[in-house]
């Protein structure tokens, strides 16, 4: 199998689908990569690391599958044919009018975020990886916007203490956050709408915030949508709290449907002057009634980091973690690098996000 990997046109978007290291081990395991010109540059792997690891430079349109990291354009759709493989983020869920324009052409796509959440699809989830990244900057960017240090010092001027911070969402991102502030000094409180992550917050040193709200675990591990009675008990009850702490990362996503808003514009009016909110969830909308997806404001002295496509701030390990998902995926879709597609698999039909639209294979 050919495999071309493209160079990211999206606005932003600095990660390469393949990076040096997994061309390299996909070349030796049966498959020819071919890798646009730069289309590792913004993430650090300049063209030579390629080469040298055994891949090619060249156009990727014409390869047996495209990986990529965004989904295809208008014009990077009309560039792909029939009975050819796709894989990346394609937005499945809310880009319909995206998934039935690859279908109409024949391509079959493997959508990334679609891959099933199960303990054989692990290596391929990147949902999860992108994540832990995204959970790593925004403790980062709430380092970096406190006008204050996250760790107590003791100094000859006397003790300075710690920040306190607050992480609403136990997923791979609320954990990820939760490890890192930790790291950083601060004095970390964890929360989440499902119960049975409490123990995995009070692992990682943090406490755990009881508001009095709790839903079920839904598929895929997420937790269930809250009714508007418990979204609003969730609100007053958080609104009351949120004065207690510095920093509030929210990381709260639902698949395919807008962020739950959780921070209400009174809990941020709550907050003291020079507090700082990173809102993770800015791609689909924010959690945070004031956030501004894809800016930082400040309203009422509190700091709003909405800052979209957070993962692509650290391309480097992003894009390595991204592409070592993209590289197992391809070794499940072709061992020894022959197309071996079976769709009485789960991992191979919950990933196709086209075979179900009438195209043939």
């Amino acid at each position: 199998m050919r495999v071309g990997v493209t160079r990211e046109t999206a606005p932003g978007e600095r990660r390469v689908a393949l990076v040096p290291e997994t061309a390299g081990k996909l070349a030796a395991a049966g498959f020819e990569v071919v890798v646009e010109p730069g289309a590792g540059d913004a993430a650090s792997f300049p063209d030579d690391s390629y080469t040298a690891a055994g891949a090619t430079l060249g156009s990727p349109w014409d390869a047996d599958a495209v990986v990529k990291v965004s989904k295809p354009d208008d014009a990077e759709a009309a560039r792909l044919r029939d009975g050819q493989l796709l894989i990346g983020f394609l937005d499945p869920l809310a880009d319909r009018e995206g998934i039935e324009r690859l279908a109409s052409r024949g391509v079959i796509a493997f959508a990334m975020e679609s891959i099933p959440r199960t303990t054989r699809a692990q290596s391929m989830d990147a949902l999860s990886s992108q994540a832990t990244v995204g959970g790593y900057k925004g403790a980062l960017f709430a380092a970096e916007h406190l006008p204050r240090f996250f760790p107590m010092l003791m100094t000859a001027a006397g003790t300075v203490p710690p920040a306190k911070v607050l992480v609403i969402g136990a997923g791979v991102a609320g954990l990820q956050a939760i490890a890192t502030a930790r790291r950083l000094g601060a004095v970390v409180t964890g929360f989440d709408v499902r119960p049975v992550v409490r123990e995995q917050i009070e692992s990682l040193g943090a406490n755990w915030l009881d508001l009095g709200v709790t839903g079920a675990e839904a598929e895929g591990g997420y937790a269930r949508e809250l009714t508007p009675e418990e979204m609003q008990a969730q609100q007053q009850a958080l609104e009351a709290r949120i004065g207690d702490f510095d920093v509030v990362i929210t990381t709260a996503a639902i698949p395919g449907r807008a962020a739950p808003r959780i921070i209400p514009a009174s809990a941020v009016r709550a907050m003291r002057t020079g507090s700082v909110i990173v809102d993770l969830a800015a791609d689909t909308g924010g959690n945070c009634e004031l956030t501004r997806p894809g800016e930082v404001v400040v309203s009422d002295g509190v700091t709003l980091v909405g800052l979209t496509n957070v993962p692509s701030t650290m391309p480097y390990h992003a894009s390595t973690l991204y592409s070592r998902n993209v590289q197992a995926l391809l070794l499940h879709l072709a061992p020894g690098g022959e197309l071996a597609l079976d769709w009485s698999d789960e991992i191979t039909a919950g990933a196709c996000v086209t075979k179900k639209e009438g195209v043939a294979v």
